[in-house]
């Protein structure tokens, strides 16, 4: 997986760029971008600049990430890579047609607190923090990426990352904490999930060096264009 920072969403949707990727061994492409259609979601960025896509890959080997960083380093001035396991505790509806999915996506960039070791952090986060995250929200796909290494040097104002997050939510959430939180209108509701949430968050520490990016999400299939 590999984050943008300053980078066109048009030149990521390019079939031109597609295949070179395919060339250098990616058989699937998911697209993260914050364009138009999510200009109203929420953004937290840690860094100077905001994040401005997610790019994710799936490729044979572990090698073929070089040639990915440097198809992706021609469309962008700074990125980040990681090589990573993924989870899917909420399986997503998925077309990989390029197709826009209906709704918000939001990606959440984790890093583990320096209190807390690997084996605590991922315990609390995997273990613990899940469940709550799914009862507390209207999400309809959920996925967890654990970094494994990274794939990429780290810009210098790129803290340590340690996994990368992807809700699914309503389009209706970007405007609507009712919609966002699945609390039906209720106002009770919608504070205790809040609550709830919030304190599970501030134990993983994601409560403080957070990105959060809201994204349009694309998949395409490119094994075929080898």
């Amino acid at each position: 997986m590999f984050a943008l920072w300053d980078v066109d969403a048009a030149a990521l949707h390019a079939p031109e760029l597609h295949a070179v990727l395919a060339a250098a061994g990616v058989v699937r492409l998911q697209l993260n971008t914050d364009d138009e259609h999510v200009a109203a979601a929420m953004r937290i960025p840690t860094g100077p600049a905001p994040i401005a896509a997610v790019v994710s890959v799936w490729v044979p080997s572990v090698e073929a990430a070089s040639l990915v960083t440097a198809a992706l380093a021609a469309v962008t001035g700074t990125l980040a890579g990681w090589e990573v396991e993924e989870r899917r505790p909420i399986e997503p509806p998925e077309t990989w047609d390029g197709s826009r999915l209906d709704g918000l996506a939001n990606i959440a960039i984790l890093r583990r607190p320096d209190e807390l070791d690997v084996e605590e952090w991922r315990n609390r986060w995997l273990v613990d923090h899940t469940p709550v995250a799914i009862e507390t929200q209207a999400t309809f796909g959920y996925l967890q990426n654990v970094v494994v290494a990274p794939v990429t040097a780290m810009p210098d104002d790129v803290a340590p990352v340690a996994a990368l997050v992807e809700e699914l939510f309503p389009a209706e959430a970007m405007t609507d904490m009712h919609a966002f939180y699945g609390s039906g209108g209720d106002d009770v509701e919608l504070t205790d999930r809040i609550t709830r949430l919030m304190a599970s968050v501030a134990r993983i520490g994601a409560d403080r060096g957070l990105d959060l990016v809201p994204t349009s999400r694309h998949l395409y299939e490119l094994s075929d264009r080898t």
